[in-house]
């Protein structure tokens, strides 16, 4: 197993921990992985965190020990987990393999951290550059997620600040979605909660682990076309980028949505589709990108409620597709907001159960491991969502100051899309370029317009204890 503990000299590892539930007696020896799943295994794993305040009335060893212990009591529910993925070869040529998830409860990682000389406000870095050390609180680092066959698919580390802490979490993108990954943080801390109080925990939502397969359509395992792990998996390393968030107030957006549609005379447009639209002629702006050059914004993009019948709200898996549209740089630019609003639009509204079923189809003929470390063309790439349930997770000391992610899965043109810490609408959008392109991005006149000033610091904390 790799060692999760940082060599930098910003972050030390206090003490790492094998968290290992208890066996469910539901939990098979393994499950078969979906279309969905497979894809996922040369990608990276989701990195995500929350920056808290130190509550007034926990010490740091409370604060860790509630998290581990609460953290053992929520894998017994989400068994997969702490479980590893398996490759076998499925016949004697060693022609084929697949890939399933054992159930075996191998463990996940906790890992207890101190990051020297750092505060809330560095981490935060209101109006600046993300700082570089926030990869630093998230383990597993670059590792692709067929590493979970070795290493673990769940590793936390909580980070001492000196006036805050950081929960960071990295999930093997395998084993889920954005939606399956903050359902898992939420059950999490809902369970930190009830043991702050010596309530009973029964989970509001506990999870569903049934994969879905697309019915009369081939029976799993599904089988791979490699003869060795080394025909699929692909490494990168990490790109040279810039990082910064980018606040839109739900005044603010609620004004690009009505400009995006009377500039083309609807109503259709959503706010989504609108700020979709500006970072993607932005961005393209900021890149100089030639005038015949194709250009292309990609989203990955939820399956759960467009199937027949839907998936239950609370599967636990991956159910996305990444969907994109394309045209030429200078189409994009020459023409206004709502035309490429358009774009984004029906390439959303030609996601149907149908247009799912194609490509699952497409998927059982030609099985394969998708490369997500490239792009033949300039892309934006948006990621995550805004409409995640983010800021609930309350651990029973108050709400998140702020949304954190990793370096992992980055790349010049990713935006990260997450719910304004406000709420009511707002979003806050991370965007990753390369530094060449950053500053052109930061003076560009159209997105200026639109963006809003954060939240002060000063005010998140006052509010987060309420």
């Amino acid at each position: 197993m790799a060692s999760l503990s940082s060599n930098s000299s910003t972050v030390r590892t206090i003490k790492t921990y094998a968290v290992i539930p208890k066996t469910n007696p539901q939990a098979p020896r393994q499950l078969h992985l979906s279309a969905w799943d497979l894809g996922m295994l040369t990608a990276h794993y989701i990195q995500k965190g929350l920056l808290f305040a130190n509550p007034p009335d926990l010490s740091v060893e409370q604060i860790v020990e509630r998290l581990r212990s609460s953290l053992e009591e929520v894998l017994f529910h989400f068994y997969p987990l702490s479980g590893r993925l398996r490759l076998d070869t499925c016949d004697g040529g060693g022609v084929t393999c697949h890939v399933e998830l054992g159930c075996a409860g191998n463990g996940a990682e906790f890992v207890h951290a101190v990051a020297d000389g750092i505060g809330i406000a560095d981490v935060v870095a209101d109006g600046q550059d993300l700082p570089k050390f926030l990869r630093e609180f998230f383990p597993l680092g670059q590792f692709v997620n067929f590493d979970g066959c070795t290493d673990p698919l769940l590793a936390v580390q909580v980070t001492e600040l000196i006036d805050g802490i950081f929960v960071g979490c990295s999930f093997n993108h395998v084993i889920g979605d954005g939606t399956s990954f903050w359902h898992f943080f939420n059950a999490w801390a809902e369970i930190a909660r009830c043991k702050a109080i010596g309530k009973e925990v029964v989970l509001s939502r506990p999870p569903l682990h049934d994969r879905w397969f697309i019915g009369g359509y081939g029976e799993p395992p599904i089988k791979l076309p490699y003869s060795s792990p080394a025909e699929f998996i692909v490494r990168s390393s990490q790109p040279l980028l810039r990082e910064k968030m980018f606040h839109f107030s739900a005044e603010s957006l609620a004004n690009l949505k009505i400009r995006a549609n009377q500039e083309c005379d609807k109503d259709t447009i959503s706010t989504f589709q609108a700020l979709s639209a500006l970072m993607w002629r932005c961005i393209t702006r900021a890149r100089c990108t030639p005038q015949e050059q194709i250009t292309g914004y990609k989203l990955a993009i939820q399956n759960r409620t467009r199937l027949q019948p839907p998936l239950m709200p609370n599967y636990f898996g991956n159910s996305i597709n990444a969907i994109r549209t394309t045209t030429t740089a200078g189409e994009l630019l020459d023409n206004n907001l709502s035309w490429a609003a358009w774009l984004v639009h029906q390439l959303i509204n030609d996601h149907t159960y149908c247009a799912i079923r194609d490509l699952v189809h497409k998927y059982m003929d030609n099985p394969r491991v998708y490369n997500t470390h490239m792009s033949d063309i300039p892309i934006v790439m948006m990621i995550s969502s805004p409409r995640f349930d983010m800021y609930s997770c309350d651990f029973g000391w108050g709400k998140a100051l702020a949304v954190r992610s990793g370096s992992a899965g980055k790349l010049d043109g990713t935006v990260v899309a997450s719910p304004g810490w406000e709420g009511g609408g707002s979003i806050d959008l991370e965007v990753c370029l390369s530094p060449e392109y950053m500053h052109a991005l930061e003076t560009d006149e159209e997105l200026l317009a639109v963006i809003s000033p954060p939240i002060e610091l000063e005010i998140l904390l006052g509010m987060s204890n309420k």
